[in-house]
């Protein structure tokens, strides 16, 4: 026999159970989270971020659309590009305090996070639109509504983790 048997048996766990895993796993971190008050604090913060934003994103898309006759869907994007600068700046200084780190990442991080809200928010504007027949700004203003959660947990948990 040879010294090259090993001499811990490893095995992995089926897919099933590291998903339940995982998510126990998630559960706990946000049971812990909610029962921080800097946490609740930061979410009404960022909730006031949220509101600017998107008070600049109806007001961009809404002069888009009815001013310049802009098709709803470019509307959209132009309308996200300029709510995103604000909303980093006012993220990054006050909802999450992280002047500290290095900026250019935390923009790129935050920028990415956005992108994936805002895709998310783009596929319901267009559903709105398209299949249901709603108002263009009305829809705009579900849509980014709908996508806020997303973007607080991706912000919170990656583009400006402490």
């Amino acid at each position: 026999m040879s010294d090259s048997s090993p001499t811990t048996i490893e095995f992995e766990l089926p897919l099933g159970a590291r998903m339940r895993h995982g998510v126990r796993r998630t559960h706990r971190r946000v049971k812990i989270g909610v029962r921080h008050p800097g946490n609740w604090l930061q979410l009404i913060r960022f909730g006031a971020v949220g509101a600017s934003g998107y008070v600049i994103n109806l007001a961009v898309f809404a002069a888009c659309v009815h001013l310049f006759s802009i098709d709803y869907r470019l509307a959209s994007v132009i309308a996200f590009l300029v709510s995103v600068g604000n909303n980093f700046w006012l993220n990054r200084h006050w909802t999450f305090g992280a002047k500290e780190h290095h900026p250019a990442r935390q923009a790129i991080k935050f920028f990415a996070v956005s992108l994936v809200a805002y895709g998310f928010s783009f596929v319901v504007l267009t559903s709105l639109v398209d299949d249901a027949g709603m108002d263009k700004v009305i829809a705009q203003a579900i849509a980014v509504v709908v996508a806020m959660p997303l973007s607080f947990i991706g912000q919170k948990l990656w583009s400006f983790r402490a």
